[in-house]
């Protein structure tokens, strides 16, 4: 029976997606093992032969089941965001939406609604690393009542391109070379920087690109954005231009380029198995919904064009309004049957939101759906568990691969009389989808608007807005990017771009990749965006991790008052000793050893806190934490030393300063080293 609509996105006992996806969960402890066919299996060790040394007989089912079905595991990778993890969560609704759409999940306050949210890569492909230098893809579905409405986004939020039609040409050069397919998930080659030289438009994505955000620390710090324009269309018909922002509760933090680099040979899983560890010890991700407005009637009041992806909306000109809180509170049971098969498609709406002209969002409107039919088998793949709604669903579409429901009586078509004409179309009060009737003139040409020329005045603020070491970081990047390029004649042509961003930047780069100084001149734009700075963001010290570097002999009443004050903040911690087990204090107190120094590593922590003391090994134990300290000290992390711990932060390169708690006559440290957590990074630190 068709549930009435409840606003909700929950049935009265629970979570309705979890609700529906547990009918498709199959837990095999304990049971006897069968085919597929259901028949229960004698031996799963050897196959059918004729003789103990004769050959296989091909009436051995069993072997060709699980053969058949081991040899059709693997489906097509997605072109671009191949490399993803996802998570379930929900989405609280804290302010009605109502005044401006008629989207049933915006509402009522404090309404829930199932999601389910993919983070990913988009240039590498599945096997590669996370921390790759690269756009994030942050797609969330939301199973409402009205039916599934996929906000299908990156970390960035603008795009490299203005029109779909050049998609292909962006990934093409992108990828891998193709003749010798180098490098993966990297954009540092002849290719790529080729294409930015010769389509302009690129110039503020590539500032974004070539900034910090491009390595983001974790998915629980990132901003996710939906790029395009979008509408909302309230009952009455009225419409406004919006964009979506997700801002993260921990605030946007990133890595270092140098961190990210060891972290992707250390840990090529650094990022999911973060997100992974964090809900399931119930340090839940949570990203809190924002919109942006503004009316129709002042679509042209902007010096850029509001529906041109490569424009940003600062948020100093349109705010961002808080809606609501979206909270992942669940991992998924199977990353192949949910995260791998899920089907985004920015064309998923429901009523009350709707689409602009932006030509990057229509070409996505069909590419999207276009794309899911060869990944995942055809038509029939909303029927896949994890893409189910959680709506009914009543149509004349029929049979197909692996066609899953059973549709019952003779007719399939619409109109008709044997079934009184059902399954019937809404009217808008019924809850149909009505597009927003825009009027839409004039020739039919191919070609783009004057109004999407200007290429780099959005740069040159992104540009404005950054602190100095975010600055220095954007030359470093560029010039490890373009360094690696061989053409010298494509180096020129990028310093010769970016001198329109910043002409000291440019000639910088110039110098480091090795051409000659850059023709032309700055544009002439003085506005900044302080929402656009990570020196801007929230600094807390909740669900950071810090490495304890320890040994047997420490003293035990003053590390574990530490340790108590680094869990009163929230704080996580690992115990990193020369051997996995029990480390002894001198004065009684045990804790146990998680990691040794050869089982983690320093740039898979946010601060150490240098203890000491002994070890069997002492000269092998001392150089370890040097290792550790020197590395951590480099990459500007707050370092907290224990009284035992002097002599081996004495001993390693890092110096005192910035970032640097020592516990000698520091009756507060504990509190201290906590607030230099929060911070993250010491950018004003000499690490030379």
């Amino acid at each position: 029976m068709d549930k009435p609509w409840s606003n909700s996105g929950n049935s009265a006992d629970g979570n309705a997606k979890d609700q529906q996806l547990e009918q498709f969960r199959v837990d095999n402890d304990g049971k006897k093992m069968t085919t597929n066919q259901g028949i229960k299996v004698s031996n799963d060790e050897d196959s059918l032969k004729a003789g103990v040394r004769g050959p296989t007989l091909m009436e051995d089912f069993h072997f060709r089941e699980k053969i058949t079905h081991f040899d059709h595991e693997r489906i097509p990778e997605r072109v671009v965001h191949a490399r993803g993890y996802a998570a379930h969560g929900e989405f609280v609704l804290y302010e009605s939406m109502q005044e401006y759409t008629k989207a049933g999940f915006l509402q009522k306050v404090g309404s829930k609604t199932p999601v389910f949210l993919r983070f990913s890569n988009v240039v590498g492909s599945l096997g590669s690393m996370d921390t790759a230098r690269d756009v994030r893809g942050f797609a969330v579905k939301f199973y409402t009542e009205e039916g599934n409405y996929d906000l299908v986004g990156n970390n960035i939020p603008v795009f490299f391109i203005q029109d779909a039609i050049k998609f292909p040409d962006l990934i093409h050069a992108a990828k891998p070379e193709p003749n010798n397919e180098m490098p993966q998930a990297a954009t540092a080659h002849d290719t790529f920087w080729d294409f930015v030289a010769n389509n302009q438009e690129s110039a503020h994505m590539i500032m974004w690109l070539m900034s910090d955000r491009a390595i983001p620390k974790n998915y629980r710090m990132i901003e996710g954005f939906g790029v395009h324009t979008f509408r909302f269309i309230n009952d009455k018909g009225k419409s406004r231009f919006v964009k979506f922002h997700w801002k993260p509760v921990l605030g946007v933090h990133s890595l270092v380029w140098d961190e990210a680099q060891i972290i992707a040979g250390k840990d090529t899983d650094f990022q999911r198995r973060d997100l992974w560890e964090a809900i399931e010890i119930g340090d839940f991700p949570e990203y809190e919904l924002g919109i942006q407005m503004i009316e129709q009637d002042e679509e042209f009041r902007f010096d850029f064009d509001i529906l041109d992806a490569t424009k940003i909306w600062p948020e100093e000109m349109v705010p961002v309004k808080i809606i609501g809180k979206m909270t992942l509170n669940r991992n998924v049971d199977n990353v192949f049957a949910e995260t791998e098969q899920v089907a985004f498609h920015p064309g998923n709406v429901v009523p009350g939101i709707d689409f602009t002209n932006d030509p990057l969002l229509q070409g996505r409107l069909f590419s999207y759906l276009d794309t899911q039919l060869i990944r995942l088998g055809g038509p029939n793949f909303a029927e896949i568990p994890i893409n189910r709604p959680i709506c009914p669903i009543h149509n004349n579409q029929r049979n197909g691969f692996s066609r899953q429901t059973i549709n019952v009586g003779r007719v399939s078509y619409h109109k008709n009389s044997l079934a009184n004409n059902t399954p019937s179309t809404s009217t808008a009060a019924e809850g149909g989808f009505v597009h927003y009737e825009e009027k839409v003139e004039g020739r039919i040409t191919r070609s783009r608007s004057k109004s999407f020329d200007d290429h780099f005045s959005q740069a040159r603020l992104f540009w404005n807005s950054m602190s100095p070491p975010e600055k220095q970081h954007i030359i470093n990047a560029f010039s490890f990017e373009v360094g690696k390029v061989k053409s010298q004649s494509v180096r020129q042509q990028v310093v010769n771009m970016f001198v329109r961003v910043d002409k000291e930047m440019a000639t910088i780069i110039a110098s480091n990749v090795g051409v000659n100084k850059p023709v032309g001149e700055q544009i002439n734009v003085t506005l900044s965006s302080p929402a656009l700075s990570q020196a801007n963001t929230v600094k807390l010290p909740q669900t950071l991790k810090v490495g304890v570097l320890i040994g047997d002999g420490f003293d035990g009443t003053e590390v574990n008052n530490v340790l108590k004050v680094l869990t009163k903040y929230g704080v996580r911690y690992s115990i990193i000793a020369e051997r996995l087990g029990a480390i002894k204090s001198k004065d009684g107190v045990q804790l146990t050893a998680t990691e040794t120094y050869q089982t983690t590593d320093s740039v898979l922590f946010d601060a150490l806190y240098v203890v000491g003391v002994k070890a069997d090994n002492q000269a092998k134990f001392n150089q370890d934490i040097q290792i550790y300290i020197n590395q951590a000290f480099r990459h500007y992390k707050p370092i907290g030393v224990a009284t035992t711990g002097v002599p081996f932060f004495s001993a390693s390169n890092a110096k005192l300063g910035p970032g640097i708690v020592i516990a000698t006559g520091n009756a507060d440290f504990g509190k201290k080293f906590v607030d230099a957590i929060a911070k993250q990074r010491f950018w004003d630190r000499d690490i030379y």
